[in-house]
């Protein structure tokens, strides 16, 4: 069964991972290596994501872990044009403020706000995320995020 706790670790888990794409930046192989680690540890590419990021327009929805990567670090081979590599923007800090968490089995649904930061700006970010746990680990299946409405 999945607990809050495993909800929170793998939230952890996962600012980190963007956290660090940041900080190995300027050394684009390790980072490459590091984010196809990190997407096969995290999300749930072996079988099935929806993935709709913060900063996508024209190509919304990144549900394979080729237009996952082109968004989170994009270069020369991005998938999508309008990819600039969102974890590229050095975040620093990443914090989850979680409006609710849903347990079901080994199921999880979580939702709230997240809030990345760095030396030029600090945005908050509407979320929800579905987790589902294979065996011991937590992997993503649901990532939807954008920014607030504005009026």
């Amino acid at each position: 069964m999945i607990t809050k706790e495993d909800i929170i670790r793998a939230q952890k888990q996962w600012s980190e991972g963007i956290i660090k794409m940041g900080e190995i930046s300027n050394n684009r192989v390790l980072l490459q290596s590091f984010v196809s680690e990190f997407l096969d540890e995290v999300y749930n590419f072996q079988e099935k994501v929806l993935f709709k990021p913060t900063k996508a327009n024209i190509e919304q929805f990144r549900n394979n872990k080729e237009s996952a990567t082109s968004y989170f670090i994009a270069g020369d081979d991005k998938k999508c044009k309008e990819d600039n590599g969102f974890a590229l923007s050095k975040w620093s800090k990443i914090i989850f403020e979680n409006s609710d968490i849903i347990i079901k089995e080994n199921q999880g649904l979580a939702m709230g706000n997240y809030t990345f930061e760095n030396n030029e700006s600090k945005i908050k970010v509407e979320y929800s995320f579905g987790y589902i746990k294979i065996n011991e680990s937590i992997k993503i299946t649901l990532h939807h995020s954008s920014i607030p409405y504005q009026n």
